[in-house]
């Protein structure tokens, strides 16, 4: 299946979204499957984007129009690539830096290869700031850090907040202390439980 998603800067109407409907169309994706936003790239909170997140499921491709529509910046950007690659969805840029971005090709997935290893390097970074300012916690008589897994309170908490259009996956995924791989072996995009959440919260029941 193939969804598409379209952004433009400013909500006075001073901006069109037809150019990147239209790109999106002649490429195949259905109307009714562009999510649009009328926002600044600069803002976290973009609907539509949230709503597109969700919807996406494995085997899907994402399209854009071109690249700096999706990302708000560069790390945000990174971020959103390698989560479509480890939810195994494809995509796809028309045009602009990054034309010709296919992930359904030999050639397109090196893309995905090189997102990889940037959300890698950064996930490294972000681990040894925080050993180090766990080594110092410790060092003052504190301790720090947050649960690996996911217990039976956390997925209900899941259901819940993935059950609304306007949560993306990677605030409640944050929220849990949980990736957001984690979260989604667990629930679907809309909140509902995958085979694995079921396990969990029967397992809690018994």
């Amino acid at each position: 299946m193939l969804i598409g998603y379209a952004r433009v800067s400013k909500a006075d109407g001073s901006q069109s979204l037809d150019l990147q409907k239209d790109a999106l169309l002649k490429a195949g994706v259905s109307e009714d499957r562009i999510y649009k936003d009328r926002v600044s790239g600069k803002s976290a909170k973009r609907p539509g984007l949230t709503a597109c997140m969700k919807a996406l499921q494995p085997g899907n491709t994402l399209i854009v129009w071109k690249l700096d529509r999706l990302g708000r910046d560069l790390q945000h950007l990174i971020e959103t690539i390698d989560d479509l690659r480890q939810r195994q969805i494809n995509f796809k840029v028309l045009a602009g830096a990054g034309a010709e971005i296919d992930t359904t090709t030999a050639n397109g997935r090196v893309f995905f290869a090189v997102f990889a290893a940037l959300a890698e390097y950064e996930r490294e970074l972000i681990s040894e700031r925080t050993k180090a300012g766990l080594k110092a916690a410790r060092a003052r008589g504190r301790l720090g850090g947050r649960p690996r897994k996911i217990d039976a309170t956390a997925v209900q908490m899941a259901m819940q907040a993935m059950s609304d259009p306007s949560t993306s996956a990677r605030e409640v995924a944050n929220r849990l202390g949980v990736s957001t791989a984690t979260l989604y072996t667990y629930v679907n995009g809309d909140g509902s439980l995958k085979e694995a959440g079921e396990k969990l919260l029967e397992k809690a029941l018994k």
